[in-house]
């Protein structure tokens, strides 16, 4: 029997998220961003929460919003700024939220790790800048590595594009991104999915996400979000 439960509201999908909790949110910019769970956690009204994406937020839509709502306390993501992200500019220069930057393929790897049961990993990457500050390093085969530690999070909000009763995923094209990987690396995973389908109508072939990652399935219209210009 499927453990995944599919639910009939957003604000049920994120129902219990507590103060404090790291959760991944997907999306690469834009693309794949789980837009209408990240407006359900801001309406659950969680607070200090440590989120681990791949940007910083666009605009004041999505990941932007969540932090705006002052939701927020540290940022843990590999692009954090960009000509569309003054709401997090704003808020790192007032010291209203931390930053950690993490190597986009690193950010990657650790979660993956995290989800694989990988204690640590040696990786060649940020040797010899800032972010090799406090880490542990190792040569092998003559070469210089930083010890780098999984990310794993109490929760993860993605997007996909059509789901069965049994939680199998499938994504559309780019929007896919950073979800398979943060659906394994999360306690509870948490998705939104464009369609909703009876068992056996997913061709196994084109699943990407098995079930077993995924806890809450909801249903929601498509949402497509365009951000221009710079404040």
């Amino acid at each position: 029997m499927s453990r995944t439960q599919v639910l009939g509201s957003v604000d049920e999908a994120v129902a219990g998220i507590e103060d404090g909790s790291t959760v991944l949110v997907g999306g690469f910019g834009l693309a794949g961003m789980a837009f209408d769970l990240i407006d359900g956690l801001i309406r659950a009204r969680a607070t200090d929460l440590t989120i681990v994406a791949n940007n910083a937020g666009n605009g004041e839509v999505g990941l932007a919003a969540l932090l705006k709502a002052g939701r927020v306390r540290k940022v843990v993501c590999s692009f954090p700024r960009q000509p569309d992200s003054w709401v997090f500019d704003d808020l790192y220069r007032a010291g209203k939220v931390e930053l950690e930057v993490v190597p986009q393929g690193n950010l990657v790897e650790r979660m993956r790790a995290a989800g694989s049961g990988i204690g640590a990993f040696y990786c060649p990457t940020a040797v010899g800048t800032p972010l090799a500050e406090g880490k542990e390093s190792r040569f092998i085969d003559g070469r210089e590595y930083l010890l780098e530690y999984p990310i794993r999070g109490d929760y993860a909000l993605i997007s996909a594009h059509r789901a069965d009763r049994m939680g199998n995923l499938v994504y559309r094209k780019t929007a896919r991104n950073f979800g398979p990987v943060m659906a394994t690396a999360a306690a509870t995973t948490v998705v939104q999915v464009d369609e909703l389908v009876p068992v056996g109508d997913l061709d196994p072939e084109v699943v990407v996400t098995p079930g077993i990652y995924v806890d809450r399935v909801v249903p929601v219209e498509a949402r497509r979000y365009t951000v221009q210009g710079t404040r």
